[in-house]
């Protein structure tokens, strides 16, 4: 039994004609005829009743009708998905990520990405999750990676978690170590000279409203900073920083990292995309490997 039998049966079962139907599928009717002998040959049944030209469909055909067409389907498919692997040749990601994110998670899993498929062009918008979040709503991203929970008005977004990550304390390795014991309470954060960065960055909310709600304000030594420029400022000496975890492991060991006692500090990490579009189809694979390989919740 072969697909092309198969079409020529579904062709001739809808036009109960066999020259028409030899007409829809573009083969001579003779050819189309031959071949459903040989159908009927193969399964030792007839599919078809000829009586005085008026085609119609026996038991068996009836019976061979559904499952044709579901076969072909699903051919059709598997046809496909294969092409659209195969597409992956070209093409491009818009992802969005937080400065973090870029640092910590990002670098192995675009390496492996790009490795995969070389011809996809890897477009990253670095920014606080609020402002992904615009990106997204305006159609110029595919892809973001976002802190949760999302600004009360955003968009309609898809959302699927990916990881829960600590924040911890860094300083820089030449000054004393804050806190005790390797770990530092929020409440230690009082009067210690913090590198802060800029409005709209989820890491600066979080500390905020950790400092609040321990009754006090934190002291800022330098503010409005990006990822890189923080970590640069505290390894000069200029004070101590809440980062994640990720970041502070990529450091380098000029900077010391101290964690935060009493449950601490964390983060969600989601993958979001709008809801009313489907990402394209590079934008999904990349999509389906970052689930694939997230962290494991910690």
């Amino acid at each position: 039994m072969h697909f092309q039998q198969l079409t020529y049966f579904v062709a001739v079962a809808e036009a109960r004609h066999f020259t028409r139907a030899a007409e829809a599928v573009h083969v001579s009717q003779p050819s189309l005829s031959q071949q459903i002998r040989a159908l009927e040959a193969e399964l030792g049944a007839d599919l078809f009743s000829r009586a005085r030209g008026n085609i119609t469909l026996t038991d068996a055909g009836e019976a061979l009708l559904p499952l044709a067409r579901r076969i072909l389907a699903d051919a059709e498919t598997a046809r496909h998905e294969v092409q659209e692997l195969v597409s992956l040749r070209s093409g491009r990601v818009r992802l969005g990520a937080t400065p973090s994110l870029c640092t910590g998670l990002l670098p192995d899993l675009l390496r492996a990405f790009h490795d995969r498929h070389p011809g996809v062009r890897l477009l990253l918008e670095e920014g606080g999750s609020h402002d992904l979040v615009r990106q997204l709503a305006r159609g110029a991203l595919d892809l973001a990676l976002v802190v949760l929970p999302l600004p009360a008005a955003s968009p309609a977004l898809t959302t699927v978690e990916l990881l829960r990550e600590d924040l911890v304390v860094v300083s820089a390795a030449t000054e004393p170590p804050p806190g005790r014991d390797g770990s530092i309470r929020i409440a230690d954060l009082e009067g210690a000279p913090l590198v802060m960065f800029r409005h709209g960055y989820n890491l600066r909310e979080l500390t905020l409203a950790a400092c609040r709600a321990e009754g006090f304000e934190p002291t800022f030594t330098v503010e409005g900073g990006e990822m890189d420029a923080v970590l640069g400022f505290v390894r000069a000496g200029l004070g101590i920083a809440v980062v994640p975890s990720m970041v502070a492991a990529r450091a380098g060991h000029d900077l010391r990292r101290t964690t935060l006692a009493g449950g601490g500090l964390r983060r969600t990490i989601a993958l979001a995309h709008r809801s009313d579009v489907d990402p394209p189809r590079a934008a999904r694979e990349l999509q389906r490997m970052l689930l694939e390989h997230r962290p494991v919740p910690g």
